[in-house]
Formats: structure tokens, C-alpha cells, sequence
């Protein structure tokens, strides 16, 4: 496996990262209802490529368990559920959706969220001195409990480089995670139409 796709797996969504194994953790209550999802109209335009979407399936991906902006509060919490997008190019994207015991908890875990990603910049690059990591706060969004908005481009020692939008969204008791990556750089992110995508994950939750 060549290093960018190594890299790709820790820190971008990109078509490599995506393409990892889908390893799920099983809910605690299969009874659980999934909140609504994005559909593929609702990414962000690829100006050469449609969006298609995956089906909802239960539990956590592998690649979000081992993401370091992510992994630390999503695999604490198995009534969760994600849906993959992909293009027929590099670029991809994944929602992944929690439902908390309560709203306590979701504005708990919502906090955790984007205190993680602002942090993985610089835990990134420390973990592996082969990577630079520039961090963008794109902002909050106006919607529900709120909503957050941020950008990660990746650079390799080798000359490889990836963009990542996120957004942490709340909707009473449950917290959704957009999460969108491409090749290229920050002039390469849809961050207007990111934030409307943010906007409509939130508002289909329930």
C-alpha cells in the first residue's frame, strides 16, 4: 500500500481512505430507529462526477474508529449509524450519525467533537512527522442545537495532498459528523455548498 494511501486512512476522507474496510460495531439496541440522512443530491456539486449514495448501515466504519479528528468520542456509543457517498473520481464523503441517551449527552459529545478537531492538527503532525496539517475554522451554522464547520488540508513529506470539510451538527439527542475529502488543497474545498450540505444533515436528523 503506497504511503498516501496510508496517510489518507488517519487523516482524510479521501476515495483511499473511504475504501478501507467497513467493519461495524454491532448497536446495542438493533431496535433503534436511524435518524434521517443526507441523500446524494444533497452533496456539495462535482463539476464532473455524480454523487452516489451508499445505504445507511448501522454502526461505525473502521475508518472512523481509527480517525484521530473522530474516533475518540464516535467509538464510545454503538447506537450509531453512517452512509458513505462516493464520485466516480477522487472525491468522497461520509455522514456518520450517534443517538445519545439523552440530550445531556449529545451536547457533551458535540463539545468532545469540536474540541477533537481543532486539536488533530497538531496531534497529527506529531504522531507522524511525515505529515503537515493545516487547520480551518469555517465557523458555526444556524441551525437546531447548532452546528460547526472546519477544514484540514494534509501534505506529505512525498508531495501528496488532501482537503477534508467537516461538520458537527446537533439536533436534540442526536449528534451527525459530514465529513468530505478530495485531492487538492484549501482553493479546492466547496466550503459554501459544505455548509449548506451541514445545514441539511442537521435538519433531516428528525
Amino acid at each position: 500500500m503506497p504511503k498516501r494511501t496510508r496517510a489518507g486512512a488517519l487523516i482524510a476522507l479521501t476515495a483511499a481512505g473511504l475504501a478501507l474496510g467497513t467493519a461495524l460495531a454491532a448497536p446495542a439496541n438493533a431496535a433503534t430507529k436511524a435518524p434521517g440522512f443526507l441523500a446524494a443530491k444533497d452533496l456539495p456539486p462535482h463539476p464532473s462526477s455524480s454523487w452516489t449514495a451508499g445505504k445507511v448501515t448501522a454502526g461505525l466504519p473502521e475508518a472512523v474508529e481509527v480517525d484521530r479528528c473522530l474516533g475518540m468520542v464516535l467509538d464510545d456509543d454503538r447506537d450509531s449509524w453512517y452512509r458513505d457517498f462516493r464520485t466516480d473520481l477522487d472525491t468522497s464523503a461520509r455522514q456518520v450519525s450517534v443517538e445519545s441517551s439523552s440530550a445531556d449527552v449529545a451536547k457533551d459529545r458535540f463539545s468532545r467533537l469540536n474540541q477533537d478537531i481543532k486539536s488533530c492538527a497538531a496531534r497529527t503532525e506529531k504522531a507522524d512527522p511525515d505529515l503537515q496539517v493545516t487547520f480551518k475554522d469555517y465557523g458555526t451554522l444556524p441551525v437546531e442545537e447548532g452546528a460547526h464547520v472546519y477544514g484540514l488540508h494534509t501534505e506529505t513529506s512525498w508531495g501528496a495532498s488532501d482537503i477534508r470539510l467537516l461538520a458537527v451538527g446537533r439536533d436534540g439527542s442526536t449528534v451527525t459528523v459530514v465529513d468530505w475529502g478530495q485531492m487538492g488543497g484549501f482553493q479546492d474545498a466547496p466550503v459554501k455548498a459544505f455548509k449548506k450540505t451541514a445545514t441539511t444533515a442537521v435538519n433531516k436528523l428528525h
